[in-house]
């Protein structure tokens, strides 16, 4: 028994290659994310899923346009991305569930290496492949793989801030959102009544190409106005034009960090207004 433990233990510690990810079983990821099962029943799950119950793990939530094929976007999105831990990979609903869990151990965040990868993704798909273009994915905390159900909601929410197109905000990572996650649990009828939400909901119908709204974004998300210039691959005079029809539109001095940030906190609420809509 001790020989069999050392070739054990020396196995784990060679370095693991990443595996691809694996369209899993829904039904066993289901029962993995489920509130009602019992933990014996996940614990089960979770092995022939080919995790392990005792290591944690992060759930993704996956979404795309009308005519994307989610798993298979989830598929390329994940399979790119050199993530080393085991992923797997099923349709819930409309949405594509990711359950990703290092076998290392290490709890950090694959958001930015998710957003390195939407981003080239979009530059090789162009206009060709717009389904790349629609994707939009929520990434949970990291929680013990018997309470992954935890991490599966905090994606949901993670999602509803998403919006697609920019890399920086298709992929939303709910431990970076901090306090601001708590507008998911503000009733969807109170955030359309918000006098700053109506306001940003008339403006976004009012336009035609939704520049004004991007450029808001991009200078609420960076603070500068040349760096949301160079996000949005637009002069910097042209972006300060959109922002100076959005303060008029809107009263708001967006120079001034208070009126900033009012914006801001705005932008998420009518985004997670809009998504309960979709």
């Amino acid at each position: 028994m001790a020989l069999a433990a050392r070739v054990v233990v020396a196995d784990n510690r060679r370095p693991r290659e990443p595996e691809p990810p694996h369209v899993a079983d829904p039904a066993l990821v289901e029962l993995v994310l489920s509130e009602r099962e019992a933990v014996e029943d996940r614990a089960r799950a979770l092995r022939l899923l080919g995790l392990t119950p005792e290591l944690p793990l992060r759930v993704l939530a996956v979404a795309g346009g009308p005519g994307t094929e989610v798993g298979v976007e989830a598929v390329a999105l994940l399979g790119r991305s050199g993530l080393r831990a085991v992923v797997r990979i099923a349709g819930v609903g409309e949405l594509g569930a990711v359950l990703v869990q290092p076998r290392d151990g290490e709890t950090a965040s694959p958001a930015e290496e998710l957003r390195a990868v939407t981003a080239e993704r979009m530059r090789e798909a162009g206009a060709a492949r717009q389904s790349a273009r629609r994707v939009r994915a929520g990434v949970g905390g990291s929680s013990a793989a018997l309470e992954a159900r935890t991490s599966w909601t905090q994606a949901r929410n993670a999602l509803r801030f998403a919006v697609a197109g920019d890399p920086a905000e298709a992929v939303i990572d709910h431990d970076a959102l901090g306090p601001v996650a708590l507008l998911a649990e503000i009733p969807v009828e109170l955030l359309h009544a918000q006098p700053d939400v109506r306001a940003l909901a008339a403006l976004a119908e009012g336009e035609t190409d939704g520049t004004g709204i991007a450029a808001l974004a991009a200078f609420c998300r960076t603070g500068s106005l040349r760096q949301a210039a160079t996000e949005l691959h637009l002069h910097h005079s042209s972006v300060a034009a959109r922002l100076a029809q959005v303060e008029g539109a809107l009263g708001w001095r967006l120079r001034d960090p208070g009126d900033r940030f009012r914006a801001q906190l705005a932008l998420y609420a009518w985004r997670l207004a809009a998504a309960s809509r979709k």
